[in-house]
């Protein structure tokens, strides 16, 4: 295992002024909706956090981070910031004025703050088009001595990360939209290859910054748009601020290991946070927060949306599978932490027999992808899996095996409530309809409450 990685996004170079195109933009409300699909892109997701005043984003779009870090990854969350990330209306909530506040909070001598990630980590452009990543935000309206320790970001991870945790920076990071300090400086970075050094020169970065356009960064609204471009060849990467470019990379910087450990596996995630301290801040401010920074001035975030060149239906994402190329013989015990691809879970340690690890934090919509699970001549017709789950009275869920799609019609279920605890394990049966064959398979899990409500060690497929 790795060390914990510090991700100090910008610790060898100062703020500079990138030339850039100027396109223009027109003034826009503090509230404005999601702009209008552009002619000839397409709409992938978006979300405009309309809702009421003091209420949580919505569950089904983002997952809420909580803590010093993720189960079982690198401390402080890799950077060394020190605030505790929770999912109090104090830190993070609608303003009943369609914009979401994250905002750190001093109490006594812990600070606390926001932290969300979307439950999608499939955000990639099919081949030969340009997938957009925009939001519209104002920085935490602080600056000076104030300041100190504030580090608002937009950005995004490969989605292999999910479940790992120690396989950054060659998963992929894009910071669409990263500020210390209260600079009126906008930074934009890739993170990639390996930590320390590597084509990305880790743990920096590869980046550039620029004043945000017209008004300061924190004291009006801007829009950060990141672009990946598959359209072109070389490939290229290019970040904007309120339509103007200041920083773009091409594929032809990089090797072609670091190039696909970071752009073929199935797509990134986005996250919104503001952090306290850690290395970013520490390297432009000295050791902050400090006594002269001030608690509770939010970041405001109007929306988020995705776009990708082109129309028509979203393609399935390219994934290069990362377990047995031959496949896996559907009457084996398959280890649920074997998956090549998922969404919204975790991996953590499981006390079940036999030690190893299990999947968790599953709730509805989440889901697992196995390639070339091999059923043979012979029909299957049941399904088990060893799961456990410590929800609450009245929360459960549908464990669902699906082939081709985590949206096909699945083709057996069981019902799961609690078990007796997050690691009380118990072998659960299910009826299937008969499949002969080779399939990618598809467990997906679907429940009427958004709390998570089961843990998943092993499945398996029997006559």
């Amino acid at each position: 295992m790795s060390r914990p990685r510090m991700r100090n996004r910008s610790l060898r170079w100062i703020p500079v002024i990138v030339a850039a195109l100027t396109l223009p933009m027109a003034a826009v409300a503090a509230n404005a909706a999601v702009p209008p699909t552009p002619s000839g892109w397409s709409l992938v997701w978006s979300d405009d956090f309309n809702g009421g005043a003091g209420s949580l984003p919505s569950s089904t779009d983002w997952i809420i981070d909580t803590g010093h870090s993720y189960p079982g990854g690198p401390a402080n969350w890799g950077t060394g910031e020190i605030q505790r990330y929770t999912s109090d209306p104090a830190n993070l909530s609608l303003d009943g004025g369609g914009n979401l506040r994250i905002t750190p909070v001093k109490n006594g001598s812990e600070w606390t703050s926001g932290r969300i990630e979307t439950r999608r980590a499939d955000f990639k452009p099919a081949d030969g088009r340009i997938l957009r990543i925009e939001g519209r935000i104002q920085m935490p309206n602080v600056t000076g001595d104030a300041a100190l320790g504030y580090w608002p970001a937009f950005w995004a991870l490969g989605g292999p990360y999910r479940g790992n945790y120690w396989n950054w920076p060659a998963i992929g990071e894009f910071d669409i939209m990263e500020n210390v300090n209260g600079i009126n400086s906008v930074w934009a970075v890739l993170h990639c290859g390996v930590n320390p050094g590597g084509p990305c020169n880790e743990t920096t970065g590869l980046g550039a910054s620029r004043t945000c356009p017209g008004a300061s960064c924190q004291s009006a609204f801007h829009t950060y748009r990141f672009e990946w471009d598959r359209s072109v060849s070389p490939n290229q990467l290019r970040w904007y601020v309120d339509g103007q470019l200041f920083h773009s990379l091409s594929q032809n910087q990089f090797d072609a290991t670091t190039w696909n450990n970071m752009t073929s596996h199935q797509g990134y995630f986005l996250l919104l946070n503001v952090a306290m301290g850690g290395a970013f801040p520490n390297a432009l401010g000295g050791q902050t927060p400090t006594a002269a920074t001030v608690s509770g001035r939010p970041m405001l975030v109007d929306y988020v949306a995705v776009w990708q060149s082109g129309s028509g239906p979203e393609p399935t994402p390219t994934v290069t599978p990362t377990g047995d190329p031959g496949g896996v013989d559907a009457r084996s015990t398959i280890q649920a932490e074997a998956h090549q691809a998922q969404s919204g879970v975790m991996v953590e340690s499981t006390t079940d027999a036999g030690g190893g690890q299990n999947v968790g934090g599953i709730g509805n919509g989440n889901w697992l992808r196995f390639d070339n699970v091999r059923f043979g001549s012979t029909a299957a017709t049941q399904f088990k899996a060893r799961v456990a789950s410590g929800a609450a009275g009245g929360v459960s869920g549908l464990v669902q095996v699906r082939l081709g799609s985590p949206t096909a019609a699945p083709i057996g279920d069981f019902a799961i409530a609690n078990t007796g605890g997050w690691q009380s394990w118990r072998t659960v049966p299910a009826n299937i309809a008969p499949v002969t064959g080779t399939h990618t398979v598809y467990i997906t899990f679907s429940s009427g409450q958004p709390a998570d409500f089961v843990n998943l060690n092993w499945f398996s497929f029997g006559d």
